[in-house]
């Protein structure tokens, strides 16, 4: 019965998300354009479409990459020298190229409002002549482009975990990533089948589309280092790979319980991107306190600044329970191009103005002689020894204005500025 509900919303909703005829075709246009000019008098490297493009999986906006191969027998030991070299087609070619640091360097060419990345990559045959990651984008695109049936059901995936805020597997995510999707869609046979299935997970659950580990124990086989993912997804053209192994418990947990809340409430809005400003409004009211602290990003590689913005929200959040606050709700956001916000919700009682310290065993003599020097008011309990302390912060908010001007969260953001609602 409920399937009879849903069926109908999926078909609304893959309608909103399919991109935009005129933007589709002014961006291919440009992506082949870009294609053909560096393709011109190359014998031993080649471009073609990459990533979502070449899959078919994209939606209302996506990025558009281009691949340049460059022929394995001539390069395999120059795997290192490959960013240089193109470095060096590119500037005969274009006016304007920028350079971005990665596990292998690659390029940027901006055109209006569109931006174009340039990856080098060695043409292989096989995961296993790999010399870095990005060398197996091709063969993950091919294993996808086999499953063309089911490409509007993994749209429907992509979209379901961007709104939700578990899309993107880096470091300052830790979500699902494009080719995650791609493959729990396929092994499932459906958005909707996906979804079933993830509102029952359990930690460890095996997602093993070509069936490399079928009646054995994958954890007895693989190296445990790279199982250590709530999800363990088998990447479909390196068998020894778990694709999801960036996926945090957290984002794990926040998809299982969307999955579970949209199967119980069917609704268009589990494909909407939430607000979190006005999320966190709704949920503020007389009894309670929203803060909102902004934080200015630093310049450089995305993935390392939004690491060292997540780390400033990972510390607030130690050291708020540190103190003894209790948070009712915390998120943060970065769109990458501006301020990140972190977001935090209270209830508006201050703290007791005093807290219980527990100190050590009474049989640990020197130990507990020390603990009475340090604490004024001792008693005890329980077969070890207790002190009566003041408490040095009763709100959060003068806590913040500790924490924000501490060195470590200076050294990851230019400016933090605090908001209290």
């Amino acid at each position: 019965m409920q399937n009879n509900k849903i069926k109908p919303i999926l078909t609304e909703v893959l309608k909103t998300i399919q991109p935009d005829k005129t933007y589709e075709n002014e961006i291919f246009t440009r992506l082949n354009d870009i294609i053909s000019k560096i393709n011109q008098n190359q014998k031993d490297k080649k471009a073609i479409l990459g990533g979502s493009g070449a899959k078919g999986t994209w939606l209302k906006t996506f990025d558009a990459d281009i691949f340049v191969l460059f022929d394995y027998r001539k390069y395999k030991d120059k795997g290192d020298k490959i960013s240089d070299i193109l470095e060096k087609v590119l500037n005969k070619k274009f006016k304007k190229i920028i350079r971005l640091h990665g596990s292998r360097d690659y390029f940027q060419i901006r055109e209006n409002n569109f931006t174009f990345e340039i990856v080098p990559i060695l043409k292989i045959n096989k995961a296993e002549q790999a010399k870095n990651i990005t060398d197996v984008s091709p063969l993950h695109s091919n294993w996808v482009k086999k499953h063309k049936k089911l490409v509007n059901e993994i749209k429907l995936a992509k979209q379901f975990t961007q709104a939700n805020n578990v899309y993107g597997a880096e470091s300052h995510i830790k979500g699902f990533s494009g080719y995650v999707c791609e493959i729990l869609t396929v092994y499932y046979g459906s958005f909707l089948n996906l979804i079933k299935n993830a509102a029952k997970w359990d930690d460890k659950v095996v997602v093993d589309a070509e069936k490399y580990y079928r009646g054995k124990d994958v954890f007895k086989i693989v190296n445990a280092s790279k199982l250590i993912s709530p999800l363990i997804v088998i990447d479909p053209v390196q068998k020894g790979r778990n694709a999801a192994a960036a996926l945090s418990q957290e984002k794990f947990e926040a998809f299982k319980k969307a999955a579970k809340e949209f199967l119980k409430n069917p609704s268009k809005k589990f494909f909407i991107g939430k607000d979190l400003n006005s999320l966190f409004l709704e949920l503020k009211n007389k009894d309670r306190k929203l803060l909102i602290i902004t934080a200015e990003s630093l310049n450089g590689k995305i993935d390392v600044v939004g690491s060292k913005l997540m780390k400033i929200f990972e510390f607030f959040s130690q050291q708020l329970q540190k103190y003894g606050f209790k948070v009712l709700k915390s998120e943060w956001e970065w769109n990458k191009n501006s301020n990140s916000f972190f977001y935090f919700l209270f209830n508006k009682e201050p703290l007791p103005k005093t807290v219980e310290v527990e100190g050590p065993p009474l049989e640990m003599k020197q130990h507990v002689d020390n603990f009475r020097k340090m604490h004024k008011k001792t008693f005890e309990k329980s077969g070890k020894m207790y002190a009566i302390d003041g408490r040095e912060f009763l709100f959060p908010e003068d806590l913040f204005g500790k924490l924000i001007k501490s060195d470590y969260s200076k050294e990851r953001s230019k400016s933090l500025k605090l908001k209290v609602l």
